[in-house]
């Protein structure tokens, strides 16, 4: 029985990661792509508004690497962003390779941001990888970085509310730290 119970748990974590994606699967908000537009060089809105389906979609990715309870739950999400960026009526079905190679660049630039130990809080730094990727570079220092960093974060924490309620919480008894926790389900 054992085959059976694990091709049932594959194929909920699939069902659950593609249903995470959909649901995550919007357009940006139009003050904030106003916003990026504004700050484009060339006034581009459909260029900012790419930059921040990129920002939104690195946010569930990312968001699942750094949340989830389950070890396989990151692989299987971005089976289904891949699977979401395909089916994808924004993108051109011969732009689809470009678009995910697009994406695999802002997801990296985002990722090494929050992944890196540096003193500057990861707030600016967020903003300075769209910023970047507009072609609007800046530094930390700019008010525009934080603006953006903001909306940076604000994904991230869309995808991580919608990670918990879609596979779930950790619970831990108040006394008990996570590396205890830890070290007892062994």
């Amino acid at each position: 029985m054992r085959p059976r119970l694990d091709f049932l748990a594959a194929w909920r974590l699939r069902r659950h990661a593609a249903s995470y994606v959909r649901d995550l699967w919007f357009e940006p908000n139009a003050a904030d792509v106003a916003w990026l537009t504004s700050l484009e060089p060339n006034d581009d809105a459909d260029h900012a508004r790419w930059e921040l389906r990129y920002l939104q979609r690195a946010a569930i990715l990312l968001a699942a690497e750094r949340d989830a309870l389950d070890d396989r739950t990151p692989a299987a999400i971005a089976r289904a962003i891949t699977r979401a960026f395909d089916a994808d009526s924004s993108v051109a079905h011969d732009r689809a390779a470009v678009a995910r190679a697009q994406f695999n660049e802002r997801l990296a630039s985002y990722r090494g941001v929050l992944l890196s130990r540096e003193a500057t809080p990861a707030t600016p730094r967020l903003g300075l990888v769209l910023l970047t990727f507009l072609g609007r570079p800046t530094s930390p220092s700019d008010p525009i970085a934080l603006r953006a960093g903001t909306i940076a974060l604000d994904a991230l924490a869309v995808a991580s509310d919608a990670l918990r309620a879609r596979f779930g919480t950790a619970q831990l008894p108040e006394d008990v730290a996570p590396s205890l926790a830890a070290k007892a389900a062994r």
